[in-house]
């Protein structure tokens, strides 16, 4: 293990553990600001409720999404600075505006929607929860318009091998940006959905029967069940962009290793890369034909296309993109279904009458959409290599000249810290909702929607 593969490694592990929270806090912020108009709107407690219990999760979530976001930024600088210096030029400025535009949004509001439900008037603190949520999407959005341009760069120009911007318009709405900006904003929305779903249903486990636990549940499993066949259509469609222009990592994601038609859908494989085929292989005959190319002998890319003339590949490891991308769509197909029958178990007796085996299962999938998405993290960003920027800068060109048992060693580091993290953190989401199921719900007095008068105190608060 060189230098180069190490630190692949360790950006990966920052990147996948950093991910995680940004996943829940886009989506979160408009759920909060929807739990705050209902109960604007209607004046029932319930509402309240579940803004305060899931606000503090939001919190939480944003916590760690900065501190592990800053560890990551160091890593331009520690492990890759070949990035910066080939394409700094279009890379700090687009950083540079997710920060102006998105994170001081953040940062401003973010005091007066946690702390200011009693302290300042009501529409002040429904316009904070806004612009929290309105500054995370827009820090998304940035974000991934730069991870898009290293996918399909667009609108600059080379000079002595460093990128300089030609037209921001093209940079910014390069060919990708769309679908991805659609396809992971629709996975932030899926893992809220079954995370509220999820500690719903725990909670209910727990004999907990608050009308905020009941409208939660159903609020979860509806709104996954409305995303989760719009997000099935946005990866097709990111699917076939994909083939467009980067139609090797098609190939890998398909495991097909020669241009041909009437190529199957592989449900399992075991790729052989030194063999350049595939072993126990089962598949739907002409699916993937039918899926990538609208008919049955559709011609599909194969990877055997992608080597260069010393038999050097030009194509992404097949294993791990072969097997991320089906754990995605795997994880997707079990929220359809879980998500579809929730939805008509609700119809037919209710949040608080739902079978048990069925709050097991949506307990258990609360965290899902970590998976779904890391799965999909994996099949992007593993299959576009060996290029970091495609066709500009290859991450080998990329890496520090730093020695690999100093990267190996941090390495470890980051990965003990970060799995402590992770326990602690969902250990810390499930200890509030069981302190929140032992508590009272919120004062009958009227919970003032003006914000000028006193608010009811909450019992434990």
């Amino acid at each position: 293990m060189d230098t180069l593969l190490l630190s692949r490694i360790q950006f990966g592990a920052n990147i996948s553990f950093h991910i995680l929270f940004p996943t829940i806090t886009i989506a979160l912020g408009w759920v909060l600001l929807f739990f705050k108009l209902r109960f604007n709107a209607t004046g029932e407690h319930k509402w309240m409720e579940a803004y305060l219990f899931w606000v503090k999760v939001f919190a939480l979530s944003f916590a760690m999404g900065v501190v592990s976001g800053i560890t990551m930024s160091f890593q331009f600088g520690t492990n890759w600075p070949g990035f910066m210096e080939a394409v700094g030029n279009i890379a700090g400025p687009l950083l540079a505006y997710e920060v102006l535009t998105a994170f001081f949004l953040e940062a401003v509001f973010l005091g007066i929607m946690l702390f200011g439900a009693r302290k300042v008037p009501n529409w002040l603190h429904t316009t904070a929860t806004f612009l929290v949520a309105f500054g995370t999407t827009m820090s998304a959005f940035w974000i991934l318009v730069l991870n898009s341009w290293m996918h399909t760069p667009a609108g600059y120009e080379l000079r002595d091998g460093v990128a300089y911007a030609t037209d921001w318009w093209a940079i910014i709405f390069n060919p990708s940006m769309p679908y991805r900006q659609a396809h992971m904003l629709l996975a932030s929305g899926l893992t809220v959905a079954f995370l509220i779903a999820g500690i719903s249903a725990l909670r209910l486990l727990w004999g907990d029967r608050k009308e905020s636990v009941k409208s939660t549940m159903r609020f979860g499993v509806i709104l996954g069940a409305v995303l989760i066949p719009i997000q099935i259509f946005a990866g097709d469609m990111h699917g076939l962009n994909t083939l467009e222009h980067q139609p090797q990592k098609v190939a890998a994601m398909e495991g097909n290793w020669e241009t041909q038609g009437n190529v199957p859908l592989l449900l399992f494989a075991i790729p052989d890369e030194e063999a350049r085929e595939n072993r126990m292989e089962i598949g739907v005959p002409n699916g993937a034909s039918l899926i990538l190319k609208h008919k049955a002998d559709g011609v599909v890319p194969g990877l055997n296309d992608f080597v260069a003339e010393d038999g050097t590949p030009l194509h992404p490891p097949v294993a791990p993109v072969f097997w991320s991308f089906r754990i995605m769509v795997g994880t997707g197909m079990a929220m359809l279904a879980l998500s579809w029958a929730g939805a008509y178990m609700l119809r037919r007796r209710g949040a608080e009458h739902m079978p048990k085996l069925m709050l097991f299962a949506f307990s258990g999938m609360a965290f899902s959409g970590w998976l779904a998405t890391l799965a999909g993290w994996y099949t992007t960003e593993i299959g576009r290599q060996p290029w970091l920027v495609q066709g500009v800068l290859t991450t080998k060109q990329a890496v520090a000249d730093v020695p690999a048992p100093m990267v190996l060693s941090t390495l470890i580091i980051y990965l003990v810290v970060y799995a402590a993290l992770i326990f602690a953190y969902m250990g810390t989401v499930t200890y509030l909702a069981w302190k929140a199921s032992r508590g009272e719900p919120l004062s009958t007095r009227k919970y003032p929607r003006s914000g000028e008068a006193e608010v009811a105190a909450i019992p434990g608060e």
